[in-house]
């Protein structure tokens, strides 16, 4: 039988014992959280008590040295690798785990519930150097519109400019914690190329904000591009018209147009197009009937042939290019040309994807009553444009959950804009490139001189260059 001294050590023993356990345990945890912030310390500590102060100086030097070579060879992957995990712990451990608990509770989102608290938990930090991409488990009973609700004060309180939400799973988001644009920028065009190999199902147009080239579908798609008045829809057009102007002078890539304001846009380089009309009248529905009966007739000739249009068909590609698809189809008084217009341009959008036939239909107002076949354009391209539910008609439901904010795109960044394709689930945000008044000049004569000197970006031709192209082109 124990006596009760021997109680009181065997139960000193055990909270010792269970003190050690649970601080192991944490310690685990954070030397797994905090790999880089816990781990070099405490290495170079042993190796400094170990080897002397000598060696360890001798070490830090020649991993300096090591960072400075693979930075100078490699900037991007050194980056990648090292970098921006340095950055993600430090910021991890500064920033986001000492405010937080504090923050859940100031902005209300952690609830009490008979006297115990339920927070929502701190996940996984990725630092991508211009954002802080947040992991965050949501408490039971919570929805992601709570969160919605406090995006700026979120972004104050971590010392974001902005904060964006984006639902994941259940229960599981992603904050967005954004310190600065890096679409903030124009984009400049690359230098006209030569090479007539376009891939059709990845044109790029411009770059996205992640860093990576901004690639169209053509080739099996259907474009929208959406936004009001000054947010860039001439960018993306005229983007994806640089970069399929060596397959327009091959004649493997045939540009329509259709431009009812007159030529305003369209009009700027006529002579990528192959025919262009600059109304809305019955010239410019009968070239949409005229195309829909070319759909109708190479499909017809595709059957039991091929299943999609390729390059060795001998036929060329078709992109039908309308600037401001509304004035066709909803804004026109003569309800007659409207109606034939608006079946017209279903037909297609419906039936041209096999056959190789794609429309790029440009438009500032994206209610139902305008574009009421909305549905039948698998790459959606959403521009700034006026009202949260905007974005929703234009990129599909549940996108702003996704993070689209294409309501929130400054005035002072046209051509910045969200996409989303059929089978994406994710959004993207872009930037198309920046085409100027030269650069379209520039293209006219690539694409009418046959041995036409390409001048590279941003170099321009002086005046006698200009001249002298002038009178070839004439």
């Amino acid at each position: 039988m124990l006596v009760p001294g021997r109680l009181k050590w065997l139960a000193a023993l055990l909270a010792l014992a269970w003190l050690l356990v649970v601080g192991g345990v944490r310690l685990v945890l954070v030397v797994l959280r905090y790999p880089v912030v816990t781990l070099v310390p405490a290495s170079a500590a042993w190796c400094s008590l170990r080897f002397g102060p000598v060696p360890l100086v001798l070490a830090v030097l020649s991993v300096v040295a090591g960072l400075l070579i693979w930075s100078g060879l490699h900037r991007a992957s050194f980056l990648r690798h090292t970098w921006l995990r340095v950055v993600t712990e430090w910021r991890r451990a500064t920033v986001y785990v000492p405010k937080w608990r504090t923050t859940m509770r100031l902005a209300e989102l952690a609830k009490d519930s008979h006297g115990r608290e339920h927070r929502p938990t701190l996940k996984r930090v990725r630092s991508d150097g211009w954002r802080d991409r947040v992991r965050v488990r949501m408490v039971p009973a919570q929805s992601p519109e709570a969160w919605e609700l406090r995006r700026d004060g979120l972004a104050h309180a971590f010392g974001a400019r902005s904060c964006r939400v984006r639902v994941l799973r259940p229960r599981l988001i992603e904050l967005d914690f954004v310190h600065r644009d890096p679409l903030a920028r124009p984009v400049p065009v690359p230098v006209l190329s030569r090479d007539t190999e376009v891939d059709l199902k990845r044109v790029i147009v411009g770059r996205t904000e992640s860093g990576r080239p901004w690639r169209l579908r053509l080739l099996g798609s259907q474009v929208l591009v959406v936004g009001v008045p000054g947010a860039g829809k001439g960018s993306v057009l005229w983007s994806l018209v640089w970069q399929l102007a060596p397959a327009v002078r091959a004649g493997l890539v045939r540009l329509v147009g259709v431009d009812p304001k007159g030529g305003m846009e369209l009009g700027q380089c006529p002579d990528a197009f192959d025919r262009v009309v600059y109304d809305n009248g019955p010239d410019a529905v009968a070239l949409l009937e005229e195309i829909a009966a070319e759909v109708k007739e190479r499909a017809s000739r595709y059957r039991g042939v091929r299943r999609l249009w390729a390059r060795s068909s001998g036929e060329p590609f078709t992109v039908l290019v309308v600037d401001e698809l509304a004035d066709l189809i909803a804004y026109q008084p003569d309800k007659g040309l409207r109606e034939r217009a608006a079946r017209a341009i279903q037909t297609i959008t419906s039936q041209g994807r096999a056959p190789g036939y794609a429309v790029v239909g440009l438009v500032q107002d994206p209610r139902k009553e305008v574009v009421s076949f909305r549905h039948l354009f698998t790459t959606r391209v959403a521009l700034r444009l006026d009202e949260p539910g905007q974005v929703d008609m234009v990129l599909g439901d549940g996108v702003r959950q996704r993070g689209a904010a294409a309501h929130e795109i400054s005035e002072s960044t046209p051509g910045v804009a969200w996409v989303k394709q059929d089978g994406q689930r994710e959004p993207e945000r872009a930037r198309a490139f920046h085409v100027t008044d030269a650069d379209l000049v520039e293209l006219g004569v690539f694409l009418t001189v046959t041995d036409a000197t390409v001048h590279k970006f941003p170099n321009r031709p002086g005046p006698d260059d200009n001249d002298s192209a002038g009178g070839a082109a004439a």
